[in-house]
Order: C-alpha cells, then sequence, then structure tokens
C-alpha cells in the first residue's frame, strides 16, 4: 500500500543484483512511494545480476559505477542529477563484499590483500560516496542516505569474518560524515542494522542458514524481511525523519536487545 511518502523525491540505489536483494525491493518501494530512481552497481555485478529486469520495472536508468573509483562516482552523481534534472534527495548504500569468506579463510588468518579490497569496497565505498557528493554539492537539503549494516559490528559472530571489523567502520563513516553534512546541508546519514536476510550476498557466509535460524529464535518478533527493510528505508528517505542523523538503527525484531529466549533455551536443552 503506497502512502507517496517520497513524491517529487529522486534517489540512487546501489547494489540491486537479484530479486533477494535488500537494494532491489528498496528500489520497488520508493518508485511505488513516488520517486524517480537511478539504479547502479559494479560493471561485473551488472553482468552477473539482472538489474536490467529492474531497471524496467522501475522505469530507471542504469549508471555503472564501482564504488572504489572516484572517477565512476563523479561521473555517476553528474549523470545522475543530469537525468532528474536537479539535486538528488535519497542514497541507499547497499555495497560488501569478502573475499577472505569467499575463499573460506579464518579470521586468523586473513589474506591482507583481500581485507584491504574488503574495506574498500564494504566501508570506504561509503565515504567516497559522501565525499564525491558533498564535494559535487549534488544532495538537496534535508536528503537522506542510509548504508546497510549488521550486528557483527558491535558483536561477534566468528565466520562473518573481517565484514565485521568493515561494518564497524562502515558505520563510522555515517557518523563522522553525517556530522559534517548535517552542518553543511542539513544532509542527513545513518546505517539501518539489519536482520540476517536470505540474499545472494549473505549466503555466501560460512553457517549463514544457522545465523538465521538462531536469530529467528532470539527476536521476539522474528527476523525482519528485504521487504520490511525496504519499508523502513522508505521511511527514512521521507520528510518524517527529518531530525535523525548519525544513528545506527536496528531494524531485526528486537534481536539486538534481547539477551536469551525461551525457544533458544528449548533448543539447547534438546
Amino acid at each position: 500500500m503506497a502512502h507517496n511518502l517520497l513524491k517529487g523525491k529522486k534517489g540512487i540505489i546501489f547494489g540491486a543484483l537479484d530479486e533477494k536483494s535488500i537494494a532491489w525491493s528498496t528500489a520497488l518501494r520508493c518508485v511505488e512511494e513516488g520517486a524517480e530512481i537511478v539504479l547502479t552497481n559494479a560493471p561485473i555485478a551488472l553482468r552477473m545480476g539482472e538489474i536490467n529486469k529492474l531497471a524496467e520495472l522501475c522505469k530507471a536508468p542504469v549508471i555503472p559505477a564501482d564504488v572504489t573509483n572516484m572517477d565512476d562516482l563523479k561521473n555517476l552523481f553528474t549523470k545522475s542529477m543530469e537525468h532528474f534534472g536537479g539535486k538528488i534527495d535519497f542514497v541507499l548504500h547497499s555495497v560488501g563484499m569478502s573475499i577472505n569468506m569467499r575463499k573460506g579463510k579464518s579470521y586468523t588468518d586473513l589474506d591482507y590483500d583481500f581485507s584491504h579490497k574488503t574495506f574498500d569496497i564494504s566501508a570506504m565505498s561509503l565515504h567516497r560516496v559522501l565525499q564525491t557528493a558533498y564535494q559535487l554539492d549534488a544532495l538537496n537539503e534535508w536528503a537522506s542516505v542510509v548504508a546497510l549494516t549488521y550486528i557483527a559490528a558491535q558483536r561477534v559472530f566468528p565466520d562473518y569474518s573481517e565484514m565485521a571489523d568493515a561494518k564497524s567502520m562502515l558505520e563510522s563513516i555515517s557518523r563522522s560524515f553525517g556530522f559534517h553534512y548535517g552542518l553543511k546541508n542539513k544532509v542527513r546519514v545513518n546505517t539501518i542494522s539489519q536482520s540476517p536476510t536470505k540474499t545472494t550476498a549473505g549466503g555466501g557466509v560460512k553457517g549463514f542458514d544457522g545465523f538465521i535460524s538462531y536469530a529467528e529464535k532470539m527476536s521476539p518478533l522474528g527476523n525482519a524481511t528485504a521487504q520490511q527493510c525496504a519499508d523502513y528505508c522508505v521511511v527514512m528517505f521521507s520528510d518524517m525523519t527529518r531530525m535523525v542523523t548519525m544513528q545506527n538503527l536496528f531494524h531485526d525484531g528486537g534481536f539486538s536487545f534481547t539477551g536469551v529466549s525461551a525457544a533458544v533455551i528449548e533448543q539447547m536443552e534438546k
């Protein structure tokens, strides 16, 4: 059900790969709520994914951009403003990748070249996106930037490896840049810490099905779905949350503040 929460707004969605992606669901919801969007992803992801299908559904252009390449990002924001005929109102950063995890390397045996790529793609990319927008003056007053994160930034999930470090950095960047962008142009920057979600990227984490089952048993409301996260992103992009910035917002059915649940105890006693 649409409420026109984003009527007249224009945004960029990073990271939609396929129908399992949170970015995919968010793109559809933004358009349903009245927004115009530009879709973007790395060139290799565009070849591997189904973004052209999403572009047709959303009537949105696709502008390739490697989030580690400043020229690509400048081109993305410049062409997006040309497409929209003005500045941008919201950005979703839904980007993350760990070669160490893909290669099955444990946290105590990291390949540091791989780790540098993890941090660059999964965390520093947010700084690059924000710095590019800041220097190009690409975002309207009261624009909203949201980056997706995970509670492994605060708690140890052994198989999440150095992605946990990357998410910690991502959250720190959102706070630090949120301060500067708030002063400059009242732009708000937040992270959403989502429940473990069955995306193509999430499926690469060792023991991921166990993550999901455990979180479901721990959360009084159960796990939040990709579609529900998309709803939350829409609210954060809307004018209803103008005074929310520099926050890490848990969207996990209560998992983040639950010590233990009866369902988990029962499972352990079996």
